[in-house]
């Protein structure tokens, strides 16, 4: 039997990777359109020296503010080794290279869970580090990291956002009763957590059904953010009235139609409010037109909030790429359902999905799922 090979990461490694992840984390709902990323900076003998992670965009990079933490407490970082959970980048956008700042540094080993896919980095900064002459090790934590920053990731190979679609509804698949009520099939807890997830969206699409019958304000309320999502509406002919609710916050608003022109006399609810026209010829919004004009909006992540009709057209035209699901131990009967597929006349031609996480939040259940 031949020997396994050894890992070239340490435990040590492990720990301090481990802690930029948690400090990317931590910058979930801050950093859009940039990805979430952390950095630790340790002394030969293991110390800690400096830690931080991206701020909003246009302000400093993870490296810039760990190396920033080092200084602040009077640590020298000649010698010294980051890890960083994504390759440090080497181009002049709105800050300066932080492969630059790293090797001003004077650091000996620069340890990087994932490799930039964006094409004005995608391992220009690794080069630049050991062209330097500083030890670079590639792939500590990938997958984890990469998970933190999946919209991000996805943009940069397809120009297309990560799309998240999320439903509440009952044990037997209810997400409103015949009467259309919802509030509340789940918990205060599932409310919360969703919040959350609504929080780290660069977008929140939803459709004018769910205007219509909801008026929702689709902000977020429950969790403490630094910002407030944009909206995109999808409106076909224009219905969203112009004291919706979801026009109270000051926020961007986008409503996405598929008229040839606007009506005679429409100005817009206010200011901050725009419009995007993207017709199918079936008179509709062209889904897939939608997320391509997203993404050339720099937006990583879009939560989907909507009624089972958009649900299933969203599907339908494999605009999803996951599915979050928040199951409340109730049984409703008949009502109103996540989708509106089908009717199949094979179980083959449902759509398959895999389940990736399964998780309590309160009395309710949390399933994420993403296709086959």
């Amino acid at each position: 039997m031949p020997a396994m090979s050894e890992s070239p990461f340490s435990p040590a490694d492990h720990a301090h990777m481990q802690q930029a992840l948690a400090l990317a984390e931590s910058a979930l709902w801050l950093t859009t359109p940039n990805p979430r990323v952390g950095c630790v900076i340790v002394g030969p003998d293991g110390q800690r020296l400096g830690q931080g992670h991206t701020q909003a965009a246009g302000q400093a990079h993870a490296e810039v503010m760990a190396l920033r933490d080092a200084s602040a407490g009077g640590h020298a970082t000649q010698g010294a080794t980051a890890y960083v959970t994504l390759e440090p980048c080497s181009h002049h956008g709105r800050t300066p290279p932080c492969c630059d700042a790293l090797i001003q540094a004077g650091l000996r080993r620069v340890v990087v869970a994932v490799t930039d896919p964006n094409p004005l980095v995608q391992g220009q900064g690794l080069a630049r580090l050991r062209a330097a002459g500083i030890q670079v090790s590639v792939g500590l934590l990938a997958a984890e990291a990469t998970e933190l920053n999946l919209g991000f990731f996805k943009r940069m190979q397809t120009g297309l956002p990560w799309v998240r679609l999320k439903v509440a509804a009952s044990v037997d698949g209810v997400t409103a009763l015949l009467n259309g009520q919802s509030q509340w099939i789940t918990s205060p807890e599932a409310r919360q957590d969703g919040h959350a997830w609504r929080a780290r969206a660069c977008a929140v699409l939803t459709g004018v059904g769910t205007v219509l019958e909801d008026n929702p304000r689709l902000d977020v309320r429950e969790v403490i953010t630094p910002r407030q999502p944009p909206l995109v509406v999808v409106d076909s002919r224009l219905q969203t009235p112009s004291n919706a609710r979801l026009f109270e916050p000051q926020r961007d608003v986008c409503l996405a139609h598929a008229l040839n022109e606007l009506p005679a006399g429409w100005a817009g609810p206010r200011s901050g409010v725009s419009t995007l026209a993207l017709p199918n010829p079936s008179g509709k919004v062209d889904l897939p037109a939608l997320f391509h004009a997203l993404g050339k909006r720099q937006l990583n992540e879009v939560h989907v909030e909507a009624g089972h009709k958009l649900n299933a057209s969203l599907l339908r035209e494999a605009c999803v790429d996951e599915i979050l699901l928040y199951v409340a131990p109730k049984l409703l009967g008949q009502g109103q359902g996540l989708t509106q597929l089908g009717p199949f006349d094979r179980l083959d031609q449902g759509l398959s999905w895999r389940f990736v996480e399964a998780s309590p939040v309160g009395p309710d259940l949390r399933l994420r799922l993403r296709p086959a």
